[in-house]
């Protein structure tokens, strides 16, 4: 089984891309971030057509996550967090599938920092870590896959001392997505690739795709039992060079599951 997680930075301005990628890539499951569409105006039609059922959560011009799923229909579990305390920004969903509970989150920026954004971030990650943990205790497999606008370590972006003072990468939300891990949910990238540098996002500034300077904000964290069937994991780093791409790029896992 095949799992991906995508900000694709626009739905519906991008959807011949979505659309193409799917049918290269064939996921079994996808999660995607920054629709940037109302709940509307989702092109569920289109995926139905490329023979995805899906889920989402709209929201106009911001924001935004949906889940696709290729062999069975999404049974909606959950739009937003327990206590949001921003329930109009769309940045939850969850959803059973496959045998799976399979949550897409697509995180606050908190940038500037310090301020008001930043203050939101801590505070939304704060709830989502606690979700994290009541998922856990369900004792069934969870995957929790999105943008996190976390860089988690020094070897996830192309110069650490750039992004000191970024909310990507704050000592708070380092030790927040650490406190993820060590709840025992499985980083699947870092994982598989524990020596070298696996970037899922370029910005559109300086010539940072050209120069290689990427960040890892993409992650797809499984629970313990999920973990011990990940078999592979990586970048569809060729999707950031398309015209009119996304700042991201597909991340991905393979388990062992039929």
């Amino acid at each position: 089984m095949r799992i991906a997680t995508y900000n694709i930075n626009g739905i519906n301005g991008r959807l011949d891309t979505l659309l193409a990628w799917l049918a290269d890539t064939q996921p079994d499951i996808v999660c995607l971030q920054e629709l940037k569409a109302p709940q509307a105006k989702f092109p569920e039609r289109q995926l139905k057509e490329a023979g995805y059922a899906s889920v989402w959560h709209g929201q106009s011009r911001w924001n935004g996550v949906a889940i696709l799923s290729r062999d069975s229909e999404p049974v909606l579990t959950r739009r937003g967090l327990p206590r949001d305390s921003h329930p109009s920004q769309s940045r939850y969903i969850e959803a059973a599938l496959n045998g799976l509970l399979v949550g897409c989150l697509y995180a606050p920026n908190g940038n500037p920092a310090p301020g008001p954004k930043w203050d939101y971030k801590l505070r939304w990650l704060k709830q989502f870590t606690a979700h994290a943990k009541q998922l856990l205790a369900l004792d069934v497999p969870v995957i929790l896959a999105g943008d996190y606008n976390i860089i988690p370590a020094e070897r996830d972006v192309y110069n650490p001392d750039r992004w000191r003072n970024d909310a990507l990468f704050l000592p708070e939300v380092r030790k927040a997505y650490a406190s993820l891990l060590k709840q025992g949910w499985c980083d699947a990238i870092a994982t598989i690739h524990p020596d070298k540098p696996v970037y899922t996002f370029w910005d559109y500034l300086r010539q940072a795709w050209e120069r290689n300077a990427g960040l890892r904000l993409d992650h797809l964290l499984l629970s313990p039992g999920l973990a011990a069937r990940l078999k592979d994991a990586g970048v569809n780093r060729v999707m950031r060079g398309r015209p009119k791409a996304s700042d991201h790029a597909p991340a991905w896992i393979a388990l062992d599951i039929k």
